[in-house]
């Protein structure tokens, strides 16, 4: 019976303990008892008879005896294994408590037994203190302290433990966590408690200050900061929290090794660490290191290598005998695990179809404080793609991933072609790209083959905008339907609407915007690889605005004047393989048809007629930004765009140097006026008029422009954007001028609302929208004409709060500056209007990207003295 003693110390509660020995005691004398009167012999064979259950509990007789593994009629040895087994078995069903087996009878060879037994515990009502409301049903989750689970002292204790350590890492170092229970008595039979868990976080704790003891090579700035997340109080400190965090701590002891290790000191060690409490509330940290002694490279010899000679895997290692040791340089030159494209040997390797190849950096001898080292290579078989497939496109059809992908059946293995398959999977827009996985299959080494399956997790690719609201004198309604996955080849198919027909990659915008006094159509489309064979990608545009003159004396829109403009797009973009094949090579004509109907707003200088613009643009670019377009963590994007009209001026016969001397004599006429309604002043008007109807009934222009940016990940989740731009529009005949068409506008949020006469609003935020323009002298205020030229200088810090697929959301800090002219001859680079500020982004795939930004603007608007300040921009449907 010395089995069911163990059991009952292991399994009981403390408090119970005692009680229970006295119950097994009075067992044993009954016992003894027995074997007085009926001969009961150690390990004697009895055949089991009757079994009987008492105690507080609600299950059947029957379901505990079941449990337990005793029957009627089964043959055991008591004392012996059974009893012992009965018990564990009832212990194991997690329902019981103060368990105890009795012999009650003996007869002959039949003995009688009694299980007594009490139900544990149900827990009725929980109660918990300490935290917010919203934080209760992730403790009760986490814990399982639902209603009606079964309330042991290894719940109570396991509660206790995970909320401690749980609040200690988010830096309340002195939490405490108190858990009491009082047994709920009612007419239920059902034993249960109520439950009441008090939580004293306390306040975190914050590091006063970080000492080190025994270090003479690297002082204690240099170690504190090689420790990442443990930082002591700094006021001017930012972005890295003085709060005592036990796991991160720990962490950057490691930090602390690997620092030394990088100078050499390939044997430093910690050798104790302490924490101090300050009667202020705070902590010290104390800190003992053993630096040890300066190490170099000695020789390094590989081991191995046929495909490539000493020389090369030289050049990639880059560390010479007589360098500084330093191991974790080392590693990262075999292989950089925080780069799947870093330049290691590993990469050099694995590029190159050596899947299975090994490499491993041996220190082979360490006399006199110089470490010898053998790079040993296990090359391997070359290894090829056996298969190569996709799963989890739903919607997608096969062939718009297929054509993506950088790996094929047969193909020789590399590594950088499947790190660039996921880039492009994730460029589609399609699929959530921080889901996009690369999984390897069947590996045969032996073979030289895997198969190769990319997982991917469909995402809402169209956008729908729905808008209205009241602006410029009456209700504006705007909307905008954006299919980015579009299948125009089932568009006539009814089984194909699903809501839309979908799956083949292809582009449609449509997008209407209607008030009292202007009406904006739009239609777009683009198919991404024309043909279905290469990376050519057609799109076309259609667009018509018309716009009414307000009517000052009713209020309303005066539809007798009107400007329209109508357009129309082609374009063809091609992706190169030279020099890389990251770079693409775009072209697109375009035409538009200004028709100005008794229009007269001073915007231009002639109120009836017409222009046309017929263009060519030529871009070419080059972005190789990591996978989430949303949200790039690397790489770059350039693009450089030059748009041209004809030189019509050679060839149109007409003087515009007689005009233009004309058109100022016609100004100085209108300027010697008595007033506007002078008969002087309106012949002279209309001649301004005509001349500029001359001039620009075929727009003729150059525009060039140029964009880059960078993203740089200075953390795991910290991302760093510069960005600068610049654009130009000049004139082929300095005589016709620089047209009043298709200028730029700097400054606010950088969305085109209005733009009717081809502009370009380019963002400059802490201003308001389009403000930034050059000075008109006339005036003294911002023209209202725009810019023929513009520079932009960016600076954005972008932290991720959320990448889910759902709704990806970043916080972004910002420093931007821009300057804008009418002439290359007054424009200076450098003076620029300078702002910074705040902003937060959010992407919905049903409705784009949403966003707000605080801006301050540190200069005065044109023409005023006081600084602009504080702005809010709203950013709608944008990539910045």
């Amino acid at each position: 019976m010395g089995k069911q003693v163990n059991n009952l110390a292991k399994k009981t509660p403390t408090h119970t303990y005692f009680k229970r020995c006295l119950s097994l005691l009075f067992f044993i004398s009954c016992l003894n008892s027995y074997a007085q009167n009926s001969n009961f012999n150690e390990g004697t064979k009895y055949t089991l008879a009757e079994i009987t259950v008492s105690g507080n509990t609600t299950f059947s007789e029957q379901t505990i005896i079941t449990y337990s593994g005793l029957r009627k009629g089964k043959e055991i040895t008591i004392p012996g294994e059974d009893i012992g087994n009965a018990i564990k078995k009832l212990w194991n069903s997690k329902l019981f408590s103060d368990i105890e087996v009795y012999v009650t009878k003996i007869e002959g060879d039949v003995a009688h037994l009694q299980i007594k037994l009490s139900d544990l515990p149900q827990l009725n009502e929980l109660k918990i203190n300490g935290v917010k409301k919203g934080k209760h049903e992730g403790i009760i989750k986490d814990n399982k302290l639902r209603k009606g689970t079964k309330v042991t002292e290894n719940l109570i204790t396991t509660t206790k433990n995970f909320l401690t350590k749980k609040y200690k890492k988010e830096g309340f170092l002195n939490t405490k966590v108190h858990i009491n229970t009082v047994e709920v008595k009612d007419s239920i039979e059902t034993a249960r408690v109520n439950m009441v868990l008090n939580i004293d976080k306390g306040e975190k704790v914050k590091i006063k200050d970080i000492t080190f003891n025994g270090n003479d090579v690297l002082s204690d700035k240099q170690l504190r900061k090689s420790m990442k997340g443990t930082k002591q109080i700094k006021r001017i400190r930012l972005l890295k929290r003085s709060k005592f965090i036990d796991s991160t701590y720990q962490a950057d002891l490691g930090h602390v090794i690997d620092t030394y290790k990088e100078n050499g000191y390939r044997d430093a060690r910690i050798l104790a660490d302490s924490i101090i409490y300050n009667n202020d509330k705070t902590i010290s940290l104390v800190i003992d290191v053993k630096e040890g002694e300066p190490y170099t490279f000695g020789k390094i010899n590989f081991i191995g290598n046929t495909v490539y000679t000493n020389d090369q895997l030289s050049r990639l290692l880059r560390i010479r005998e007589g360098d500084t040791y330093n191991g974790i340089l080392l590693q990262e030159r075999i292989a950089d695990n925080s780069k799947p494209d870093a330049q290691d040997i590993t990469n050099q390797y694995q590029n190159n179809g050596y899947l299975f190849s090994s490499i491993n950096p041996v220190e082979v001898s360490a006399d006199n404080n110089i470490i010898d080292i053998e790079v040993r290579i296990s090359e391997g078989k070359p290894a090829y793609f056996n298969t190569v497939s996709v799963v989890g496109n739903d919607k997608t059809n096969d062939h718009v991933i297929y054509r993506e992908l950088r790996t094929r059946p047969g193909q020789l293995y590399s590594k950088a072609n499947v790190v660039r398959t996921v880039r492009e999977l994730g460029q589609l827009g399609f699929f959530d790209a921080q889901e996009i996985s690369p999984n390897f299959n069947n590996p045969n080494p032996v073979e030289g083959t895997i198969d190769m399956e990319y997982s991917v997790k469909e995402t809402g690719s169209s956008q729908i905008e729905l808008q209205g609201g009241y602006g410029g004198g009456g209700f504006i309604g705007t909307l905008g339907l954006s299919f980015n996955n579009f299948s125009i080849k089932n568009i006539f198919k009814k089984e194909a609407y699903k809501p839309i027909p979908m799956g083949d990659g292809q582009k449609l915008a449509l997008r209407l915007q209607a008030s009292r006094f202007y009406q904006t159509y739009s239609f777009s489309f683009s198919e991404p690889w024309l043909g279905g064979k290469r990376p050519v990608q057609f799109s076309t545009s259609l667009s018509h605005t018309k716009q009414f003159l307000f009517d000052f004396n009713t209020g309303n829109a005066d539809k007798s004047k009107s400007f329209n403009i109508t357009g129309i797009t082609f374009g063809l973009a091609k992706r190169l393989q030279v020099p890389d094949d990251y770079f693409t090579l775009s072209q697109a004509i375009s035409y538009q048809r200004y028709d100005l109907n008794n229009y007269n707003t001073g915007l231009f200088t002639f109120g009836d007629g017409f222009s046309n613009n017929l263009s060519y643009t030529f871009g070419l670019s080059r972005n190789n930004t990591s996978v989430d377009p949303i949200f790039p963590t690397g790489g770059s994007n350039f693009s450089f765009s030059t748009k041209f009209s004809l030189p019509y001026s050679l060839f149109n016969g007409v003087d515009y140097e007689e005009l233009s001397e004309d058109y100022d004599e016609a100004l100085e006429r209108r300027s010697n006026a008595s007033s506007t309604a002078d008969r002087d002043y309106i012949a002279a008007n209309n001649e301004i008029a005509e001349i500029d109807q001359k001039r620009y009934n075929w727009l003729e222009f150059y525009k060039v422009k140029f964009s880059g940016e960078w993203y740089t990940q200075i953390t795991k989740n910290l991302v760093l954007r510069p960005k600068i731009e610049f654009g130009f529009l000049g004139a082929y005949n300095n005589a016709r001028g620089v047209i009043p068409f298709e200028r730029f506008y700097l400054g606010g949020d950088g969305l085109g609302n209005f733009s009717l006469d081809g502009r370009e609003v380019v963002q400059l935020r802490g201003y308001p929208n389009q403000s930034l323009t050059h000075l008109d002298e006339s005036t003294g205020q911002a023209s209202q004409d725009g810019s023929s030229i513009y520079n932009k200088f960016s600076l954005e810090l972008r932290y991720p709060i959320t990448l889910k697929a759902s709704a990806k959301i970043y916080a972004l800090g910002f420093l931007e500056g821009g300057a804008s002219s009418d002439s290359f001859r007054d424009f200076n680079p450098f003076n620029i209007n300078r702002s910074a500020g705040l902003g937060i982004r959010i992407f919905m795939p049903a409705f784009g990207l949403l966003g707000i930004d605080f801006g301050h603007g540190f200069d005065p608007l044109p023409g005023q003295t006081v600084k602009n300040g504080w702005e809010t921009h709203f950013i709608i449907g944008q990539q910045f």
